[in-house]
């Protein structure tokens, strides 16, 4: 594996890195969650029909928004916990398609529940092993291009907001990790491998055992069940696919997102992973025009926040 290229980013590269990939993130979040209303097809996709506008965007995006916004007025190297906490409890729609123990999280902080105690008492408190801090990650793994070791520290920092189970924090760092590598690699750094890379970077666990898994499979149809599409929405059987899918489609933002919606199970979410990973790399470019025109625009605060 290639040693990453040492370099510094401008604030106003953060941010840019960070907004592309959050565009990446909604718009396959957005046109994934298309594929869970009767009558569109994932065949539709690969002839190239699309949904009817306008695709509106779920939790997944709502996420990232209030993570890119808390990262807009934190300290450039170290996300404010706490403001992010503050942001999700106050900009949570329930009907955005959260699920049951997200909401009563998400509430509990809004009252006033110190984000630690909620995260901590989740599911008996055994805390979520869920892929919620894994599919708003990746517009932080681009702010962070530079470095990869404290793109997966801040992973971490950020899953815990929400998800104190080990599965979940590894999946916050595994999605980071990737979107940094992308980003860095859009830069100039060298392309590696990447399931490597981020398992180099993910604790022990089964994310990463998946993770490296992958990296033997060539077949997506083979990937999609040795490693999971998200059917119980968890981060061990979502997270490592979606970083396959990236991983194969990095140049290809239509590929990797057609790629999700083919394989099923919680398509949103893979797509919405894979989106911001490899937008990270690509840029909003590398989005197709009508399907961004298409997504639901991004919510005003987030653009307040800092000209997004």
């Amino acid at each position: 594996m290639s040693a990453p290229m040492t370099f510094t980013l401008f604030p106003a590269t953060r941010l840019a890195l960070a907004t592309d990939s959050l565009a990446g993130l909604s718009v396959g979040d957005a046109l994934g969650a298309q594929y869970f209303v009767p009558g569109n097809t994932a065949a539709d996709l690969a002839r190239g029909d699309l949904p009817t506008p306008p695709w509106p965007w779920t939790d997944d995006t709502e996420e990232a928004c209030c993570l890119v916004a808390a990262l807009t007025v934190s300290d450039e190297l170290s996300l404010d916990r706490d403001g992010f906490a503050e942001l999700l409890g106050r900009h949570f729609d329930a009907y955005r398609g959260y699920g049951p123990g997200a909401v009563v999280m998400l509430r509990q902080i809004r009252e006033g529940t110190p984000w630690p105690i909620a995260s901590a008492a989740a599911f008996e408190g055994q805390g979520s092993a869920g892929n919620g801090g894994a599919m708003r990650a990746a517009p932080l793994g681009a702010w962070h291009a530079d470095s990869l070791a404290h793109a997966a520290a801040q992973g971490a920092l950020a899953a815990e907001v929400t998800h104190s189970h080990p599965d979940g924090i590894a999946g916050g760092v595994a999605v980071t990790v990737a979107a940094a590598v992308a980003a860095a690699s859009r830069l100039g750094s060298a392309v590696p491998d990447l399931l490597g890379a981020v398992a180099a970077h993910t604790p022990d666990g089964r994310v990463r055992e998946r993770l490296l898994a992958g990296r033997r499979i060539t077949d997506a149809a083979e990937a999609a069940y040795e490693l999971g599409t998200g059917s119980g929405a968890l981060a061990h059987d979502s997270v490592p696919f979606a970083i396959w899918v990236a991983a194969r489609h990095l140049d290809d933002y239509p590929g990797a997102i057609t790629a999700c919606v083919a394989a099923g199970g919680d398509v949103d979410t893979t797509a919405a992973m894979a989106g911001g990973i490899v937008a990270a790399r690509t840029g909003v470019a590398g989005i197709p025009e009508h399907w961004l025109a298409a997504r639901e625009p991004l919510p005003a605060w987030v653009a307040a926040s800092r000209e997004i």
